[in-house]
């Protein structure tokens, strides 16, 4: 999974992520992901035990009929699937267990860095502004954005300004009011605990923050005034329209962009999007600094505006959720949850969501039905798929935004040699790397746009590189190396398909007498040598010729068809670009994303790019068939029916969204 903002921080999010990525599969009408079903004979006694703050009580009913996972007997998708084994009622607690503890635990101030990462509390506690059909994005690669505390919005004539219409009668868990007050002073203190860094809303710079003057004195006039009714000296600063974000009354929000950006919704989706108590925040200690956030909101869960809420935490084992009893979504009808069931009041009275990072562990807890859906690695993926008509496992939609992004870095020798990296690209036997790393489902794209936006991927219509030792020994001639340095493969020591990934491309690279050595370093000293694209290029030395990008398994943080390009290509990179690539064409297309809302225009200039890219070969990517790469995520036949996962496939959060859950 992808988290690339705040440079340190986001380097120790893409390290944790090694373990699990999970993808996002379905949507707000409801869609089906690709299951498959499989049986266990193996039954052990569960390691799981409720903690005492969880009471028992009966499911409540919900009206929503909406699914995006549903049990099949095989792996083809069906909308009317049926398992062969019994169906069961709900049980009091819903039960999930993850191999990842969330960095930062509780703590949303963290947003603007993607974390805290994973987000269990995703829509389930924290909504956002929209929501994303995801129905019509995984079937038809196009983003449709769907009221979510945001009621409507408007976007001016030359895509620069975006007015937000909120929902009014919304309420945080605590009681206090949602407005257009909390989302401004949220922005705000976003970019200011981000040290007032122009690409504060998740990496993209879209504000002339010039005029803005953001900081203590404004938190204690905030403080002073309050957030639910504010007086006249507050409202005139959130009112102030020469800042770029400003509010027009209680429940109108603006957000004013230097230039147009047409995919600006995809940035209020997660993250910087989701909304919590700003006066909670101001009640409590404030949010602290850039260089130190307040803390205390680690293990005091900041209330949301959504049907659950934090009811029990303890740090490295679990955080337990109850029903919110005022939820404001309890006066939607059965037509309005069908429509968006990112907005369901939930279908249990109780959530509990464990840290387990040994994978037996997991297994065991599901195989006795002491948890329902939980994280199975490849350490124990036999024991799935070899039991088909007991347990079913997500897979990865068609066009989705989940990849291995494998680089090669431009500036480091032999590798900043274009002829020595296409020799590469070309002696990688790419279908003994997907059988051997990822259980023989995935695919070779080409590189760098996700395949969920069709309208900007492959425009150059290339085949992915093929395997051609003929050719590899062709570009390595053309070379004219003399003496062939030992190259080095580069990543984490603690994603076991990255290793096997590495073993097989030595295995290939050794056909053409490159000699491949794999050096797996510890998380911490992996990421210390990434960051921005100036950073990557002042810490060359210390990198691999090749390498995983942040180590694992890559799932974005924004819902937009520039995040790829910006990401791993450009030089304004916060994270990702460990090829450590620039390219004035390459960067030129980048760059029309911001200038103009003209898709053609912007077609024109990727296409060309495109070109550039393939030719330069400063990356791999393979698509994911498994949620995480070597294993996904597991639950039990006619236990579970359906639920909705993360929109970014694993960019905020691992675990389902879990009042959307249902049961049977």
């Amino acid at each position: 999974m992808k988290v690339r903002q705040g440079i340190s921080r986001a380097a120790i999010i893409i390290a944790v992520v090694v373990i699990i990525v999970i993808v996002a599969v379905a949507g707000l009408y409801v869609t089906q992901i690709s299951v498959t079903t499989v049986t266990s004979s193996i039954h052990s006694t569960s390691s799981s035990t409720l903690p005492s703050s969880i009471t028992s009580s009966s499911s409540s009913p919900s009206s929503s009929s909406s699914s995006i996972v549903s049990t099949t007997s095989s792996s083809t998708t069906s909308s009317t699937a049926t398992t062969s084994s019994p169906t069961t009622s709900a049980p009091s607690t819903l039960v999930m267990e993850d191999t990842l503890w969330p960095i930062d635990d509780m703590n949303q101030l963290y947003g603007f860095e993607g974390l805290p990462f994973p987000g269990w509390g995703l829509d389930s506690v924290y909504q956002s502004l929209l929501n994303v059909n995801e129905t019509y994005m995984f079937s038809t690669g196009i983003p449709e954005y769907l009221p979510g505390l945001a009621l409507n919005w408007t976007v001016s004539p030359n895509g620069e300004t975006y007015t937000f219409n909120l929902r009014q009668g919304v309420t945080f868990s605590n009681g206090d009011l949602f407005n257009a007050y909390e989302v401004w002073a949220e922005m705000y203190t976003f970019y200011y605990l981000s040290a007032n860094s122009s690409g504060w809303l998740v990496s993209y710079d879209l504000f002339n923050m010039s005029a803005v003057n953001f900081g203590p004195a404004t938190i204690s006039l905030l403080n002073q005034s309050g957030l639910n009714n504010p007086d006249s000296q507050a409202l005139s600063l959130m009112q102030n329209s020469s800042w770029p974000i400003y509010a027009n009354g209680p429940y109108q929000i603006v957000f004013h962009l230097s230039g147009p950006f047409a995919y600006f919704e995809g940035l209020l989706v997660v993250f910087a999007g989701t909304m919590f108590d700003m006066q909670y925040v101001l009640d409590n200690g404030g949010p602290g600094t850039a260089v130190s956030v307040n803390d205390y909101f680690n293990t005091n869960a900041i209330p949301g505006t959504g049907p659950y809420v934090v009811n029990g935490f303890s740090e490295d084992s679990y955080i337990s959720f109850k029903q919110n009893p005022n939820y404001w979504g309890l006066k939607l009808t059965a037509q309005q949850l069908q429509a968006n069931p990112f907005l369901d009041p939930g279908h249990v009275k109780n959530v509990l969501i464990y840290y387990r990072a040994d994978d037996i562990s997991r297994y065991t807890d599901l195989s006795d039905g002491a948890a329902q859906i939980v994280a199975i690695g490849q350490a124990d993926w036999n024991l799935v798929t070899s039991n088909p008509s007991k347990y079913s496992y997500y897979t990865v939609p068609q066009f989705s935004t989940l990849f291995v992004p494998i680089s090669l870095n431009t500036r480091l020798y032999p590798t900043n040699i274009t002829l020595v990296r296409q020799a590469i690209v070309h002696a990688i036997n790419y279908t003994d790397l997907v059988d051997a790393a990822l259980g023989g489902q995935g695919r070779e794209l080409v590189p760098p746009e996700y395949p969920l936006y069709s309208q900007f991927y492959d425009l150059g219509n290339f085949t992915p590189y093929q395997y051609n030792l003929t050719l590899a020994e062709q570009d390595l001639e053309k070379a004219h190396i003399t003496n062939m340095p030992a190259i080095t493969y580069y990543m984490p020591n603690d994603w076991s398909a990255g290793d096997v990934m590495g073993e097989v491309i030595q295995a290939d690279l050794a056909q053409i007498n490159i000699t491949v050595n794999i050096e797996l370093a510890e998380v911490s000293d992996y990421t210390s040598n990434f960051g921005t694209y100036s950073f990557n290029l002042n810490n060359t030395a210390n990198e691999g010729q090749i390498t995983v990008c942040g180590g694992f398994t890559w799932g974005p943080s924004e819902l937009t068809p520039a995040d790829a390009w910006v990401d791993f290509l450009s030089n304004t990179s916060t994270w990702g670009n460990t090829a450590v690539y620039y390219n004035p064409v390459v960067q030129n297309a980048i760059d029309t994303f911001f200038s103009t809302n003209n898709v053609s225009q912007i077609q024109a200039a990727i296409k060309q790019a495109q070109v550039q890219v393939y030719n330069d070969a400063p990356m791999i990517t393979i698509q994911l068939g498994l949620l995480y790469g070597d294993g996904s995520l597991v639950w039990q036949n006619g236990v579970i029916k359906s639920f909705l996962v993360d929109p970014l496939t694993t960019g905020e959060d691992t675990m389902p969204i879990f009042n959307t859950v249902t049961f049977g």
